[in-house]
């Protein structure tokens, strides 16, 4: 159940930054769901082998290749997504960096739901 308000409160975090960053729009809360999912699958799938295949970059960088890593990520998910754009590297890099803070301070708020 918990997953379930994690899932709609990200959603909702993505409408939210997109109607905020200039260079990212959504067209709706729809939208924002299925860019979730996206994402969602993406991370799951896609990160992994693309980490392995940049390993000595992100190794030679000190990490920081992660975070371009983390802007292909989103701009994938753009990409697959109708009705979600994002318009050149700092947007995204924005928008990734805010949504990790957000989703961050949201596994924070559920944690102390667990009794």
């Amino acid at each position: 159940m918990k997953w379930i308000l994690h899932f709609i409160l990200s959603a909702a975090a993505v409408l939210l930054w997109a109607n905020v960053l200039p260079g990212i729009s959504i067209a709706s809360f729809g939208v924002a769901v299925i860019a979730v999912l996206i994402m969602g699958a993406l991370n799951l799938i896609v990160r992994p082998i693309l980490f392995f295949l940049t390993l000595p970059l992100t190794i030679l960088t000190l990490g920081l290749f992660m975070i371009v890593l983390n802007v292909i990520m989103i701009w994938l998910a753009a990409w697959i997504t109708p009705g979600f754009q994002i318009e050149g590297f700092l947007p995204a890099l924005f928008f990734g960096i805010l949504m990790a803070i957000t989703n961050a301070g949201i596994d924070r708020a559920l944690q102390g739901d667990e009794a």
